[in-house]
């Protein structure tokens, strides 16, 4: 009986304990989520205070990008008094395509938007010369092909280049 007492008295001291630490730990519980709340929103600001300028630059980069392939602004940077169209037609492919290569790594610091929108840009502007080059004869000059290339933009209702600057400037704006 003595064995069956203390075994009692063993299980009822055990029983209490884990009541105890039970309340305790529930009466804690909120105290330490908020704690960790807190630890997580000051990680979060100072991981936001080191991105910020790197994704700045890369929205910077990005709207540089944008003007850089505006065939109203390559295609003057790019020409030449003797080029055939067919020789701009090539530079000017192998231009747009260096300068997204040399952007690429920018898609880490900006919107999945945005730089889906770098990536039509980029696909559109490339189908436009592609398209004005085989509208053209072979002994077209390369001011021909900018001539065509400009006035299709110029028959566009809207500046596709412009209303990429701007969506990007929206999601910049979202980052304040």
């Amino acid at each position: 009986m003595q064995i069956s007492n203390y075994l009692l008295e063993i299980v009822k001291f055990t029983l209490a304990g884990i009541g105890v630490i039970y309340v305790a730990f529930y009466l804690l519980k909120p105290y330490l989520d908020r704690a960790e709340k807190v630890q997580l929103m000051e990680l979060k600001k100072t991981i936001s205070n080191q991105t910020l300028p790197l994704r700045l630059q890369a929205y910077e980069r990005i709207v540089l990008f944008v003007e850089r392939v505006n065939p109203a602004n390559m295609l003057i940077r790019l020409s030449g008094s003797a080029q055939s169209a067919a020789e701009m037609h090539s530079l000017v492919v192998t231009e747009i395509r260096n300068e997204f290569l040399h952007n690429i790594s920018q898609q880490i610091y900006v919107s999945s938007r945005a730089w889906a929108l770098v990536k039509r840009v980029k696909d559109d502007t490339l189908s436009v010369i592609n398209n004005a080059v085989k509208a053209l004869p072979e002994t077209a000059t390369a001011l021909d092909l900018s001539k065509t290339v400009l006035a299709h933009l110029s028959h566009l209702q809207d500046n596709p280049y412009d209303i990429a600057t701007n969506m990007i400037r929206e999601d910049i704006e979202q980052l304040f």
